[in-house]
C-alpha cells in the first residue's frame, strides 16, 4: 500500500470539499450564486439547490491548489482534486434533488461517494495509486467525512451534523 499517496490524495480531497463549508461560514450569502442558476426540472425540484453555488467552486479551486504544493503535489493536481470533486458533489445532489430529498438530507453513500471517488480517480494517476488503494481512500474519506462533519458542526461551521 502507497500510504504516503493515499494520505496526500485524502488530505487534497477532503481540502477540496471542505473550502466550500468555510468560505460559507466566513462569507454568509455573499457571493452565493448558485450554480443551477436557480434552474428546475420538470419535477419541480432545483436542479442541484441552493447549496452548489459559484463560491463554494471557487473555494475549493483555490483551497486545493494552494493545498497541493505544501502536500508535495502541483497546483495543476489541486485544481484537478477540487473540480472533481465540486462535480461529484453536485452530481449527489442533482441524485438527491431527483429523490425528493431536503437541502442538506444525509443520503450515506450518496453524499460521500461521488464527491470522493470522482477526484480520487481523476489524481490516481499522477500519485500512482492502484484501483484498490483509490478505492480504500474512498472508504476512508467516507469514514473520515462523517467524523469531521460532526466536529464542524460542534464548531458551528456546518449547519447540520453530517
Amino acid at each position: 500500500m502507497n500510504l504516503v499517496a493515499i494520505a496526500q490524495a485524502l488530505m487534497l480531497v477532503f481540502v477540496a470539499n471542505g473550502a466550500p463549508v468555510i468560505a460559507t461560514r466566513l462569507l454568509g450569502t455573499r457571493f452565493d450564486f448558485p450554480m443551477d442558476f436557480h434552474a428546475r426540472l420538470s419535477d419541480g425540484a432545483r436542479v442541484l439547490g441552493e447549496s452548489k453555488t459559484f463560491r463554494g467552486l471557487a473555494a475549493s479551486l483555490m483551497a486545493a491548489c494552494l493545498a497541493a504544493p505544501a502536500l508535495g503535489l502541483s497546483w495543476r493536481l489541486g485544481a484537478l482534486a477540487a473540480l472533481g470533486a465540486m462535480a461529484g458533489d453536485a452530481l449527489s445532489s442533482f441524485f438527491k434533488r431527483r429523490l425528493k430529498m431536503p437541502a442538506h438530507g444525509m443520503a450515506p453513500g450518496v453524499d460521500q461517494g461521488p464527491e470522493s471517488l470522482l477526484p480520487l480517480f481523476l489524481i490516481r494517476g499522477a500519485l500512482g495509486l492502484t484501483l484498490v488503494e483509490t478505492v480504500f481512500s474512498a472508504f476512508l474519506f467516507w469514514i473520515g467525512a462523517v467524523a469531521l462533519s460532526r466536529v464542524l458542526h460542534a464548531l458551528k461551521l456546518r449547519e447540520t451534523p453530517y
